[in-house]
């Protein structure tokens, strides 16, 4: 994933309710209408987050006669956990040092010249 690309989805996933609209989608394929009822904002607003996860690659719109389902597009998703999970690693070996120092200074000292 190109850094533009990674940047647009951050941005994406940066607005609780397009995080919203990522969650009910991932329940399953569902039309823009039955997106709107959860909200307490307008049909326009919701319209606008959802061009922003079409534009970034999110979701997907089709047209079926009258009926216009979203539905969540998980590669997008898939790219953003790898680039955390290299991260993760990072603190999961920062976490191992620190355990590790915690443990050595814990150890009782041993006494010169006793057994």
């Amino acid at each position: 994933m190109s850094a533009d690309t990674l940047s647009a989805t951050f941005f994406a996933l940066a607005d609780p309710t397009r995080r919203a609209i990522l969650a009910r989608l991932a329940r399953g394929e569902t039309s823009v209408k039955d997106l709107i009822r959860p909200f307490r904002i307008s049909a326009p607003a919701i319209t606008k987050h959802l061009k922003v996860l079409e534009r970034t690659g999110l979701i997907s719109r089709t047209r079926r006669a009258q009926w216009r389902p979203c539905q969540l597009e998980a590669a997008p998703l898939v790219e953003v956990a790898e680039w955390v999970e290299h991260y993760r690693r990072y603190w999961d070996s920062s976490f191992d040092r620190l355990d590790d120092y915690l443990r050595e200074i814990q150890k009782p000292e041993k006494k010169h010249g006793h057994k």
